[in-house]
């Protein structure tokens, strides 16, 4: 490990996993009352089969050599999940990414994704890249979230759009659900594309201009394609629900399909119909 973005990623969010683990959850008698929440360093790294002062140094993002066997120790010993555990493996791989090699063109629908899309014509389904630029929507996503054809193309980042437009927090009842599986996307490509300098400066003023963004981004939730059941408060159709399905279509932009499909027990499949054939 070099770059020291990485190192400043990964000191971040070995701190953070450590905060929400208590000694219990980690086979840990409970001891002493806690100044702080979470698991102390020490514990970690006994439970990692480890120096405490090797632990200490990676979580200070120190440039240490790190072995795959010891990191896999330093995972299981903080419960990661397995997209946690790839995040922290792609900030710990000194991988070399040529950022400068990536494509810098917007990428664009193939005619394929776009008929895809198309197609699924009472799922609202929204397109995006590696920094989450919307690319792509459907008429579905369109009637439930808003037209995003009126978002000037440099302002057309979900994330962006999630922490700055009412009509989001309006539409979805359980906010920070919503917004939080879309930073747990979003920091998983942030671990694999972590030297691209835009992530740095988009964080920046992310955190500068929204207390809220901070908030739930230092709490590092990491997923690469998570599956979770929203509940919207929409404007016309009123309650909807909505199971959240992540899809990746592999190639130059890692394009990402984030399907919305109606809750089979629900009515708003029908609700869908009903407004938009009307």
């Amino acid at each position: 490990m070099h770059h020291p973005t990485r190192l400043q990623a990964l000191s971040a969010f070995l701190k953070a996993a450590r905060a929400r683990l208590t000694p219990e959850t980690a086979g840990l008698p409970a001891g002493s009352r806690r100044r702080t929440p979470g698991l102390r360093r020490e514990e970690v790294a006994q439970l990692a089969g480890v120096s405490s002062t090797w632990y200490t140094w990676l979580e200070q993002g120190r440039d240490i050599q790190v072995s795959a066997s010891v990191l896999d120790n330093v995972a299981a010993a903080l419960r990661l999940t397995d997209d946690e555990r790839k995040y922290v493996f792609a900030l710990a791989a000194d991988t070399g990414l040529n950022v400068a090699k990536l494509a810098t063109d917007d990428p664009q629908l193939t005619p394929s994704l776009r008929k895809i899309i198309d197609e699924l014509r009472y799922c609202p389904v929204i397109v995006s890249d590696r920094r989450c630029q919307i690319v792509g929507w459907n008429a579905a996503a369109a009637y439930v979230f808003m037209n995003f054809g009126d978002i000037p193309d440099d302002e057309r980042n979900m994330i962006k759009l999630l922490f700055t437009r009412r009509e989001f927090r309006r539409l979805a009842v359980n906010w920070e659900q919503f917004a939080g599986g879309f930073l747990a996307m979003f920091r998983s490509y942030y671990g694999q594309y972590v030297e691209d300098e835009w992530y740095e400066q988009f964080l920046s003023g992310m955190k500068s201009a929204h207390p809220d963004f901070r908030r739930l981004w230092e709490q590092g939730q990491v997923s690469a394609a998570p599956e979770v059941l929203l509940e919207f408060r929409h404007a016309k159709a009123r309650k909807m629900l909505f199971q959240l399905t992540s899809l990746e279509a592999r190639g130059s932009g890692d394009l990402r399909c984030s399907i919305y499909t109606p809750a089979p027990e629900s009515n708003t499949e029908a609700k869908l119909k009903q407004f938009m054939d009307a």
